[in-house]
């Protein structure tokens, strides 16, 4: 497992020509095996001055959880859009070294191919552990809404003529997620994976899980926090 780690003269400038980089080794077509067994999701809470990454797998025909593991470590670079990756890259490697299972593909709570770099953090994720990943955001972060003939449940992220991910309404009544291509996985795929995942909430189950063990994580270090005060 590489990692592309920060350098002391790291700059903004020097970030977004990484993402280029990058962006030019991301494979956008399937790399799957043929049967997927395990499905993990990742995520990054924030607890002072530490970052809490935490990876859930299921397993994914029943969704059933299989394996948690969360990781802390100091958080190194601050919040820039659309630099995600070089925040939470980190924490979530150090989790995702601990699991004794290895997923067939992750799902990541962010922004992969549907970036203006076309390197967001599900990419560069990607690339970093060399896994397919897939990425799914709640917001809109680039792209113009292009409508699909004979579709209400998906809409497509266009810039210019080139498709760059989806909107996907999961779950009826519900805001829809954001899909995109994060390393070694075609957008189709990526959207049959989400709404397999897809459950109780409009979040995939791996992300809420995920979500879920990376909050308690967080709490635990405030409660602490303000216990030792």
């Amino acid at each position: 497992m590489g990692f592309v780690g920060l350098k002391p003269n790291f700059s903004v400038e020097k970030a977004r020509e990484l993402q280029l980089r990058v962006s030019k080794q991301i494979i956008l077509k399937d790399v799957l095996p043929e049967k997927i067994r395990f499905v993990a999701g990742v995520d990054v809470a924030y607890a002072k001055d530490l970052s809490v990454g935490s990876v859930a797998v299921l397993d994914y025909s029943s969704l059933e959880v299989l394996e948690l593991k969360t990781a802390l470590c100091k958080t190194r670079f601050p919040y820039v859009s659309t630099l995600l990756s070089f925040r939470e890259t980190s924490p979530t490697v150090l989790s995702i070294k601990k699991l004794q299972l290895q997923p067939d593909v992750f799902l990541v709570d962010g922004h992969g191919f549907a970036h203006p770099y076309r390197c967001g953090f599900a990419s560069y994720l990607g690339f970093v552990i060399r896994k397919p990943t897939i990425g799914v955001a709640k917001s809109r972060l680039f792209g113009e809404i292009e409508n699909v003939k004979g579709r209400e449940d998906i809409t497509l992220l266009k810039h210019g003529d080139e498709v760059i991910g989806a909107i996907v309404t999961t779950k009826q009544g519900c805001k829809p997620v954001y899909v995109s291509v994060g390393h070694k996985v075609s957008l189709e795929t990526a959207i049959k994976i989400v709404r397999h995942c897809t459950h109780h909430s409009r979040i995939p189950e791996p992300l809420l899980k995920a979500h879920q063990i990376a909050t308690l994580e967080k709490r635990k270090i405030n409660i602490a926090s303000a216990v030792n005060k």
